[in-house]
């Protein structure tokens, strides 16, 4: 797996391939499961980028064509499965994205996505995210603390303040998960998965 496969990879790109790991899909399928698992929270999801980077995917040969079918007057609707190499490439991103404290879309994708690694391994990645995001806080309140001292007015310090008090909720729910992860509070991987009757449920309706 080169970097560069990986750094190209989109936020998209990794849902689709993330997608595409649980059965071969068409873009119509994706963007409405995406969608019924109200994954458009991540990020805008239109059909326009959809379909934009199931091409991009395909071009980099982390998807493959696998069947081109049509029901009734319904365009042709063109199915993909995620290629070997797009499995390893959906790791390694998460395994970049996850421990970083920059981009907070990719953390949330890669955050979505953790599960695909070990419990273990995602422990030690959220560790090094928190340590960034601490040292993070301390640079704010250093900042914060001399800005007062030399008497910046509180209106230009707004912005300031707001982002110190999200790293500080962020820091506390980050050892928080960290804590229920050790503990095996959260049932993880394929052994925490249920296949249940709501989960078919919106396969089938994906598929409509």
């Amino acid at each position: 797996m080169t970097l560069d496969a990986v750094t190209k990879i989109t936020p998209m790109g990794v849902m689709i391939l993330a997608l595409l790991s649980e059965g071969d899909m068409h873009p119509y399928e994706m963007a409405r499961l995406l969608r019924l698992r109200r994954d458009d929270r991540l990020m805008k999801i239109t059909n326009g980028t959809l379909y934009h980077s199931v091409a991009r995917l395909l071009e980099q040969g982390l998807i493959a064509e696998v069947g081109v079918d049509r029901e009734g007057n319904r365009p042709e609707r063109t199915t993909y499965t995620v290629t070997p190499v797009g499995s390893d490439v959906v790791l390694d991103w998460v395994r970049r994205e996850l421990p970083s404290a920059e981009g907070s879309t990719k953390f949330r994708v890669a955050l979505a996505e953790a599960h695909n690694l070990d419990r273990e391994e995602v422990i030690d990645l959220l560790r090094i995210r928190q340590v960034a995001l601490e040292e993070e806080y301390g640079l704010h309140a250093f900042g914060i603390s001399e800005a007062r001292a030399k008497g910046v007015p509180l209106q230009f310090l707004l912005e300031i303040e707001r982002q110190q008090a999200l790293l500080d909720a962020e820091v506390e729910w980050m050892r928080s998960l960290i804590t229920r992860l050790e503990a095996d509070e959260i049932p993880w991987g394929s052994a925490g998965f249920d296949d249940s009757d709501r989960y078919r449920a919106q396969r089938k309706a994906a598929q409509q």
